[in-house]
């Protein structure tokens, strides 16, 4: 048949202007080569949720004064600003703490700036004794993305501390993306005056008196200026005592001065955490990043400071404990090695199927072009270099061959058929114009549902797809340019020798029968391939369902909480115990260092950091050294311990599980419900016990009730009583010293020993109206009580935090689906649940994956609709579709691989993977119709004209699909979940792409005419 000779199409450009065509292609490229520089990396894409943390300290405040005065107050005021999603909120003794989320897309600095405004509007409204309160614009919860310790040899805890919080800290404050230094095991210089209660009363003096006076110690006053004719001078009033000595000598009455009554000393703050590292204690500190920064950039200054600082502070020792970035400098390095060995792969694919390195040349061309010109693409869109866009190249690069390979091969069959170089590239890329055209709308339809889903999945999927749409977007237009230009310099080799021709054409022939067969009996083929679908479709409803994978991040966190009161000595040796169960493995080599934290936040809690050895040099798992310590640290009298692993998303709970909250309006009424729902829960499901409940009103608190009538009748002020009290038992912070640069805290305290009983704080003594001393007891008595160490509040109501385990026998769909069900059967009206956490995420993606899947099926029926011009085309490509879906539930199946975020990137995936492969079939029968062939007969040549292209598009993909499979090391668990959905989807698909495709045709094609009719009636009509 003679093709008319148009001149203007990509085509033939390409054969008139190859070296145009040429030059556009190293554009691309160069395009690519400069973006490098541009594009940041890091572990996946920005996912983060603006969140920020509110804090106020409350010295001496119980938790139920701090949940009432000041909590409840920072939280209505930061409900007030803008774009809040969610707010959780807890106070503990002396301290509140807020944190706000931010719906996705908020500019955090907006946000920060407008929660101080509001939390300005309410500070006047918050008691006096709340020191500043400090916005942090990060979640203060959060796990440190860097961790080191500092200690020395030759410096005093103090003068360490000082050097740390002077030297340090500051430097670490200022690197782009960091939110907050904190600090653990620090203990800072105070200047105590301990006080013998004795000779106090002995002096007719009481501690309200002592108070008074030492406020003075730091008195240093301007008094104004003198002004002469030509001169002025500044007069300062100056009466301040920096020294023990000085302080010491302060009169508080008559001839009576501090030292007679105390002992000054400078001396270490009380402790409020110990830190250990492998034993030895040093100060913690703890790098925070803040929401939408950069891990691997904090990352790589905090190494350079540190490098920096070993040279120039010689009498400190800086240990790096944990470090986030390494398992995202290892994963994206896995994933580099799977693209190169994918690249490797393909190449050797195109050879064995082409037979020539010259020809083979010519589709491997698209791998650089399209590879190098997506770093662009990234660059121009935000994306970034992460683990999900690298996994998306990996396998682009199976995806990028194939629109040259069915090219360069039609354009080698047309020069079979006796064509010239030039006419048969031009003719064979018109070909298969459309078919290449619509794989790539199809390719790219399929990913743009995903762009506009809200959620943390969409965020994902959204840079996945698009790099993978971009990498077949210029992978074609490489295919319809720069392949035609290069084969029609080609010369066709005559009667070369091919090492797999002779296995090429026996497959082929036994194609050629197998089809015939098949198209003879083409009900039984259809209800054969419905029954093999129909049981690896029923095999969906057995695959666990997750959020993510059990990942293998090389680092496990301890947490333990023991009782209410025990305090941080009680938690220290518990501690210990838990590091003699981790010595065994550090001998072993299994085991980096460990890492201890008691009394972060709460004196009772313990955590542990264990960053072990790098994968390659370990004989256990992650999951397995967590299974092995489990049971022994669980058995910890006083205080059990729960291993965990954090993942990508960092959701997990503090003990590495999943955490739910009841809401209500009274925390007793909370408590009852929280107790009869965790027994209802572990008695429907064993294995997540024992359910922890965060309330637990067993924290003992001594209550000096005082009388006020009595107070009144004596003449006794309410503030010294407070006074006094504190002073007697945890120290007044009286004033601050300025010795230096540095401000010291006075600490006003009872001498050690004197008050250790409720009956010697009724014998402390006050003065009356008359200026007599009279007891505390003739105002007060002291009652005990059980009170919770900690309130919490979530979504601005009371609420209790629930945690358990997440089982390995149970997926979190699972366990989501049975926390309903029983908090349906046992919460009374009034309580109400909320997800925290993985598990709440979980729930907001769950619903959202499976609209993406109808989305992307939709649109690519619609797409494909537009092309074919034919409904009927479209439906035979889109039947083939649930098929091969099916496969891949199969695959996943067979593999133990569960159904989580990165195998639902796959299957989406796979939806346009298998479409593409029967758009190549149906185009092509579609203009044998279109010639004047017969359905069965333009159906059986297409298939058999096809399946040297189709097999090898086929064969490219599974083995980029391949090194993913086989990967080990960082990361592993996201690249074989997508892997296996990928290769088992293909790899079973391509029996339904061969076989059912061209009996789906034949079944539907008879019922439209050929495209080609309505063009000739139409000329016919327009000749008229």
């Amino acid at each position: 048949m003679k093709q008319q000779p148009m001149m203007h199409d990509l085509p033939s450009m390409a054969i008139r202007r190859p070296v145009l065509i040429v030059v556009l292609n190293l554009l691309i490229i160069i395009a690519g080569i400069a973006a490098i520089a541009g594009v940041e990396v890091r572990e996946l894409p920005d996912v983060d949720r603006p969140r920020i943390t509110v804090s106020a300290p409350f010295p001496g405040g119980s938790p139920e004064t701090v949940d009432t005065e000041v909590t409840s107050k920072l939280e209505g005021a930061v409900a007030r600003v803008s774009g809040v999603k969610s707010i959780r909120a807890q106070s503990e003794e002396g301290n509140a703490r807020i944190v706000v989320e931010f719906r996705p897309g908020i500019n955090l600095d907006d946000a920060a700036n407008e929660t101080r405004e509001s939390v300005a509007r309410v500070e006047r409204d918050l008691p006096e004794e709340v020191e500043r309160v400090s916005i942090i614009k990060a979640d203060n919860d959060a796990e440190a993305v860097v961790s080191l310790t500092v200690s020395s040899e030759s410096l005093s805890l103090e003068a360490l501390t000082e050097r740390v919080n002077v030297d340090l800290a500051p430097q670490f404050l200022t690197i782009q993306g960091v939110a907050d230094v904190r600090l653990n095991g620090d203990r800072e210089r105070v200047l105590r005056v301990r006080i013998d209660p004795l000779k106090l009363s002995s002096f007719n003096l009481t501690v309200p008196d002592v108070a008074q006076v030492l406020s003075q110690a730091p008195f240093d006053v301007p008094a104004g200026s003198l002004k002469a004719n030509d001169q002025q001078i500044i007069v300062r009033a100056d009466a301040t005592s920096i020294t023990p000595e000085q302080v010491g000598d302060i009169i508080i009455q008559g001839d009576t001065c501090i030292s007679d009554i105390a002992a000054v000393y400078f001396g270490p703050a009380d402790p409020r955490s110990m830190v250990r590292l492998n034993g030895k204690p040093v100060i913690g500190m703890e790098i925070i990043r803040q929401a939408q920064s950069n891990t691997i950039e904090i990352s790589d200054e905090v190494l350079k400071l540190i490098k920096n600082m070993q040279t120039r502070f010689l009498e400190m020792e800086f240990t790096l404990t944990s470090d986030d970035a390494q398992f995202i400098r290892s994963s994206v390095d896995e994933v580099i090695y799977s693209l190169l060995l994918t690249v490797l792969l393909v190449v050797i694919t195109l050879w064995v199927f082409i037979g020539s390195w010259r020809a083979t040349l010519v589709p491997a061309f698209a791998i650089p072009v399209a590879l190098i010109g997506s770093l662009a693409l990234i660059w121009a869109l935000g994306f970034s270099i992460n683990i999900l866009t690298l996994l998306a190249l990996v396998l682009a690069t199976g995806l990028i061959v194939d629109d040259a390979i069915v090219v360069s091969e039609n354009i080698q069959r047309q020069r079979g058929l006796g064509l010239g170089r030039r006419a048969a590239a031009v003719i064979g890329t018109r070909e298969v114009f459309f078919a290449v055209v619509a794989t790539t709308a199809v390719l790219a339809a399929v990913f743009i549902p995903i762009a506009f889903l809200p959620s943390t999945a969409g965020r994902l999927f959204r840079e996945f797809g698009g790099v993978l749409a971009g990498a077949v977007i210029i992978s074609s237009f490489v295919a319809l340019s720069l392949v035609p230009a290069l084969t029609s310099k080609l010369k066709l080799k005559q009667g070369g020798f091919h090492p797999f021709a002779k296995l090429g054409h026996w497959l082929g022939a036994i194609y050629t029968k197998s089809i015939h067969k098949v198209l003879n009996h083409a009900w039984l083929t259809f209800s054969a391939c419905l029954l093999v679908a129909a049981g690896s479709g029923a095999l969906y409803a057995s695959l666990d369902s997750e959020l993510l994978p059990t990942e293998d991040r090389g680092k496990i966190r301890i947490f333990a909480r023991g009782p209410d009161g025990v305090g941080l000595n009680f938690m220290d040796r518990q501690a210990i115990k838990m590091e003699d169960i981790l010595l065994p493995f550090v001998d072993s080599g299994e085991i980096e260092s460990i890492y201890t934290v008691v009394g972060q936040w709460d004196p009772n809690i313990v955590f542990i950091t264990v960053p072990l050895k790098h994968w390659d040099e370990r004989h256990f798992s992650q999951q397995e050294i967590i299974n092995k310590i489990r049971q022994p640290l669980g058995d910890i009298p006083g205080a059990p311990a729960y291993p965990g692993g954090a993942n990508s998303l960092n959701l997990r709970g503090q003990g590495g599980g999943v955490e739910i909250a009841l809401l209500g309006q009274d925390y007793l009424q909370i408590f009852k419900a929280a107790q009869q729902f965790s027994a209802a829960l572990e008695k429907a499901v064993p294995e997540v016990a024992p359910v922890r409940i965060s309330y637990q009103p067993s924290q003992p608190q001594l209550r000096v009730n005082i009388d006020r009538r009595r107070a009144q009748e004596l003449g006794v002020a309410l503030n010294d009583i407070a006074i006094t009290l504190r002073a007697a038992i945890n120290g007044d912070d009286v004033e601050d010293l300025n010795i230096g640069d540095q401000s010291v805290p006075i600490m006003l305290q009872a001498q050690n020993q004197t008050i250790n009983s409720p009956s010697d704080l009724a014998n402390l003594y006050i003065r009356a109206g008359n200026g007599s001393l009279v007891p505390l007891s003739s105002v007060a008595n002291i009652s005990e009580e059980g009170v919770a160490a900690e309130l919490e509040r979530h979504a601005q109501r009371r609420s209790i935090e629930l945690s358990m385990e997440l089982p390995e026998s149970l997926t979190i769909a699972a366990l989501v689906e049975q926390i309903k069900t029983v908090s349906e059967q046992s919460l009374e009206p009034g309580i109400a649940l909320a997800f925290k956490g993985e598990a709440l995420t979980y729930e907001e993606t769950s619903s959202e994956v499976l609209i993406t899947y109808v989305l992307a099926f939709l649109i690519v029926f619609l797409v494909l609709a537009a092309q074919f011009e034919n409904v009927n085309s479209a439906i035979v490509v889109m039947i083939t579709v649930p098929f091969g879906i099916t496969s891949a539930i199969l695959a996943l199946y067979l593999t133990g691989t569960s159904l989580n975020i990165y195998s639902q990137i796959g299957l989406v995936m796979l939806i346009g993977l298998i479409a593409k492969n029967a758009i190549l079939l149906v185009e092509f029968a579609d203009q044998l119709r279109d010639q004047g062939l017969t359905v069965r007969k333009a159906v059986e040549q297409a298939a058999m004209v096809r399946l040297r292209p189709i097999t090898m598009t086929l064969i490219s993909t599974l083995l980029g699909a391949l090194p993913l499979i086989l990967s080990t090391g960082a990361g592993a668990e996201a690249r074989n979940a997508i892997g296996w959905v990928v290769f088992g989807g293909l790899a079973l698909a391509v029996l339904f792409t061969l076989y059912l495709t061209p009996v789906i045709y034949l079944g539907l094609a008879r019922f439209t005419t050929p495209r080609g009719d309505e063009s000739k009636q139409l000329a016919q009509e327009l000749e008229k």
